[in-house]
């Protein structure tokens, strides 16, 4: 077999320079740890922005894609098949919502949010024609379509992509105010992540998501929460909305909906909003297909049967108590909920992104974001054995680099 070298070169001859990942090359995973190419053995904190919740190669997830996958892959939507009628009720069943409109992949699914969200202005709100508005908050990541990234605050994400999609009011996260300041009557809907991710683990302040919900209800607007990362168990719930005990009108999920096996996202709505939508006017070739269906279900299954929301709680609160106690001249705060915890380091720290590669030669394999946190979220598998294990390692790069 080629070196990890080898791979490397071929991947930066032949591959698209749009990411600089760390240089090691996975050729195989179970549960919370990684391979390299030369038997390394790593420990994933990223579990590839949450899409792999269950943990690597789950052995009923891929047992479920061997068995459908030589049945039926793919039958397209003009047709129908005999796993979406079933995913469709367990998803619902599972999470309150009268409908499911699956996609592939999270991108899609914030389009799919957001061309609900406008259709339903127009049809049912009665905005008048292209005048609907979409508040969205500063440090936002929703994905990298020409219409998202029309409404992220990051240069780096829209730079040399213009001419931008209208129709999209920036607001500062979590400050209330500004949001009674900006919702009008042209405002179709308010769409928020509970908890900013590539922001670097950052909530917003408590009550803030329940004061959305009483203004967007006020002003005949949508709350729409986006939880392709910190839905289906991350955060110790199984959606980050409900810490704070509300309802949203449209959810988006994806990423851990399919435990890692395969591209399943989806959007959540009652029959008011869903219903907006008519034959033809919106669809993917691969959403909803059977393959990703049947995976999906056994991924819900596994999470539910494994109590894996409940250990990421538990778990939670353990790694974030370990990590706080580490004294390190270079660490500001940590903060998370559930297995999703940054530790911000202090500017002085020269950045994060040394501490990932200390930490990878450590066998940890993390990520850093927005250059100064680095991002914990371990598979929801992980035991306390092995978090003591890597709070050893963070202990020693925290302390010694």
């Amino acid at each position: 077999m080629p070196t990890s070298n080898e791979f490397i070169a071929l991947e930066e001859r032949y591959g698209a320079h749009n990411y600089h990942p760390l240089d090691v090359v996975i050729s195989r995973a179970s549960g919370a740890w990684v391979w390299d190419v030369e038997g390394k053995k790593y420990m994933d904190f990223l579990a590839a922005y949450s899409a792999v919740n269950q943990g690597h190669c789950h052995p009923r997830l891929v047992k479920t894609l061997v068995e459908q996958s030589c049945r039926v892959a793919l039958t397209s939507r003009a047709f129908r098949n005999d796993q979406l009628g079933p995913f469709c009720q367990e998803l619902c069943e599972l999470t309150g919502f009268a409908r499911v409109l699956p996609m592939n992949t999270g991108a899609e699914a914030v389009e799919t949010a957001v061309k609900a969200a406008r259709k339903w202005g127009y049809t049912v709100k009665g905005i008048a024609e292209d005048q609907a508005e979409i508040i969205v908050f500063d440090g936002n990541f929703h994905g990298r379509t020409t219409t998202i990234v029309s409404f992220s605050a990051d240069p780096e994400y829209r730079f040399g992509f213009g001419p931008f999609t209208p129709g999209f009011r920036i607001l500062p996260y979590g400050d209330i105010e500004a949001v009674r300041q900006a919702i009008n009557p042209n405002t179709c809907a308010v769409l928020v992540e509970p908890i900013q991710g590539e922001a670097g683990i950052v909530s917003p302040p408590e009550g803030f998501l329940r004061q959305l919900r009483e203004l967007t209800t006020d002003h005949n607007a949508l709350l729409v929460t986006d939880e392709i990362q910190s839905g289906l168990g991350r955060t110790g719930r199984l959606f980050a909305y409900e810490h704070e005990g509300i309802r949203p009108d449209i959810v988006i999920i994806g990423k851990a909906l399919s435990g890692g096996m395969y591209p399943v996202s989806a959007i959540l709505a009652d029959d008011e909003v869903m219903g907006v939508f008519k034959p033809g006017e919106h669809g993917s070739t691969y959403g909803g297909n059977p393959l990703g269906a049947a995976v999906a279900r056994e991924a819900l299954k596994v999470l539910i049967d494994e109590k894996m929301v409940e250990r990421s709680a538990e778990l939670g609160h353990y790694f974030m108590d370990k990590l706080r106690a580490i004294t390190s001249p270079h660490v500001e705060l940590i903060r998370g909920k559930g297995l999703w915890i940054g530790i911000v380091l202090k500017k002085s720290a020269g950045g994060a992104r040394r501490f990932c590669e200390a930490l990878q030669a450590e066998g940890l394999l993390c990520k850093e974001t927005h250059a100064t946190v680095i991002r914990v979220a371990p598979p929801l598998t992980i035991t306390r054995d092995e978090i003591d294990w890597a709070v050893e390692r963070i202990g020693k790069v925290l302390t010694t680099l």
